[in-house]
């Protein structure tokens, strides 16, 4: 058994698609019309084309709402991303002009920082410390 799709509940599917490609760095994988409204959108990591797809889901859903928002107030991030090093990774996005809720902090094995997608979501960005 392997993991095939993860998701992340967005507020606009396109304006989704232009930060998680243009901005984050994913690629468009899929782009299927499901309804008049929505579409089946997908992104994978540049470095693992054939990996795990990243669903760009309409938060549509009555549930969605209150569980997004419940997880922003609180600060919880929806989901993390590996990068290789957090304070660069930091460093670009912010010069893109992304709103970072934690900047970067050590947390013994992890290095860690939180965003706001631009889409009702906060993500973390991590790295795996050396051990000492």
């Amino acid at each position: 058994m392997r993991i095939n799709l993860a998701s992340v509940f967005v507020d606009d599917q396109d304006k989704a698609l232009r930060f998680y490609t243009e901005i984050l760095g994913f690629v468009k994988k899929e782009d299927v019309p499901i309804t008049e409204k929505f579409r089946w959108i997908t992104v994978v990591s540049k470095e693992e084309p054939d990996g795990v797809e990243l669903v760009l889901e309409p938060d549509e859903n009555p549930a969605v709402g209150p569980f997004k928002t419940s997880l922003y107030t609180q600060g919880i991030p929806f989901t993390s991303f590996a990068v290789d090093d957090v304070y660069e990774e930091h460093e670009r996005l912010r010069a893109l002009g992304v709103v970072f809720t934690k900047d970067p902090v050590s947390h013994g094995q992890v290095t860690i920082a939180v965003f706001d997608d631009t889409c009702g979501n906060l993500i973390q960005i991590m790295q795996m410390n050396e051990a000492a």
